[in-house]
């Protein structure tokens, strides 16, 4: 009994729950309304090949990881094949990601908690006590950062499964299954962040004792839990809420908004909204807390700082001064800054740079011969450069 308990919860199993995790978060919360006038079809098959690029890069970072030595991180990686330059390059971009991850999280939650306690109530207090309460907890320290987000993910999945069961009668696949390509591939840029988790490799690749075969297993498995919950999701969403109206898919998506709120006026069953709400607070908390946790180390180590007390303080307030003063400007900036994550932030940083560097790597004389983890050779890179080049493309698109 003692034997399969263990085998259950063997690393390669547990590594694949941290991809899920790490992947399926708050930008859930706007896939369908980012696809909105795309039916499940359509979206279903951008979500197809956003998942398929996300498990070819992981692979690719897979491989970087085992060219490299113990501990490596995308700053390293990029050092070590484009010079010092592409490190700051690298930087930047990382800084340039995060910080508008956190702009969408603080700019959903302020609303969320304004709606959750009085919708009277001035939305610079809501922005102020969400990034506030939930920054003091990663301000406290990654011990209680960790333990509030382990709570938090419990919420998170009950309230999901439970969504599912009594949304699931509401849905109507008839509502929900028409066309819309050109709406699925305008969705792309916000469905790409969605699976973002490719930064945890090197954790993941140590983890697992630097065995590449068992992280590229993890990976394929992790990633298939927000493939299927994403499913889910978009088809319960548009199955219930209607596309046109002022209560619309296309109005939420005008207002920057999540697909939570139309569910107020869509169905009679209030607890459809309660749960949606739950779910999106949950989502919505596991995400900020998690994000917020990374840059405080990041900016820790760029400035060489130890994270403790007043300098801790410090770069808590060097974070969310430029969020919370971004939200307030614009506040209905969710949709807008999950695509400019998406299809510039992650593009670039989890998507481009794998790429050029396992390119380059592989041309190298000194890791020519070393094992791949991603078959096809330069031609599945051609391929996998072309469609980031496409994502790019539809993201300039977007703000055109």
């Amino acid at each position: 009994m003692q034997k399969r308990i263990q085998s259950v919860f063997s690393k390669p199993f547990l590594g694949a729950l941290l991809i899920g995790g790490t992947a399926l978060g708050a930008a859930m919360l706007a896939n369908p309304v980012a696809t909105a006038g795309a039916g499940i079809l359509p979206a279903y098959f951008i979500y197809f090949l956003c998942w398929l690029f996300s498990v070819a890069t992981g692979c690719l970072f897979i491989e970087l990881a085992s060219w490299l030595p113990k501990n490596s991180n995308l700053l390293t990686m990029a050092e070590t094949f484009l010079g010092k330059a592409g490190k700051w390059m690298v930087l930047l971009v990382y800084i340039f990601l995060f910080y508008l991850l956190l702009i969408a999280y603080v700019s959903l939650g302020g609303r969320l908690l304004i709606n959750a306690i009085c919708s009277h109530i001035p939305y610079l207090y809501g922005v102020l006590a969400f990034a506030g309460f939930f920054g003091a907890i990663a301000l406290m320290g990654t011990k209680a950062g960790s333990r509030t987000n382990a709570l938090l993910m419990v919420g998170l999945i009950l309230s999901f499964l439970i969504f599912i069961m009594i949304a699931g009668d509401k849905a109507s696949l008839e509502q929900a299954n028409y066309a819309g390509w050109k709406y699925a591939f305008l969705g792309l840029p916000v469905i790409f962040i969605s699976f973002s988790y490719q930064g945890t490799i090197p954790t993941l690749y140590n983890y697992l004792g630097q065995e590449a075969k068992k992280a590229r297993t993890a990976i394929i498995f992790g990633t298939m839990i927000p493939f299927l919950a994403y499913l889910v999701w978009d088809y319960l969403i548009k199955g219930i809420v209607p596309l046109y109206g002022p209560h619309g898919l296309f109005m939420a998506k005008k207002l920057g908004s999540s697909a939570i709120d139309p569910l107020q006026y869509a169905v009679a069953d209030s607890r459809i909204y309660l749960l949606g709400r739950f779910f999106a607070f949950f989502a919505l908390t596991t995400s900020f807390i998690g994000v917020t946790l990374a840059m405080i180390d990041f900016f820790a180590d760029l400035f060489h700082v130890k994270a403790k007390r007043f300098k801790r303080l410090y770069l808590c307030l060097m974070i969310f001064i430029p969020v919370v003063s971004i939200v307030l400007i614009n506040p209905g900036i969710f949709i807008t800054a999950l695509t400019l994550a998406g299809g510039f932030g992650s593009a670039l940083l989890l998507g481009l740079l794998p790429i050029i560097l396992v390119w380059i790597g592989r041309s190298h004389k000194k890791f020519k011969k070393k094992p791949r983890y991603l078959a096809g050779g330069n031609f599945t890179l051609f391929i996998l450069l072309v469609a980031i080049l496409v994502e790019i493309g539809v993201s300039i698109y977007t703000f055109m």
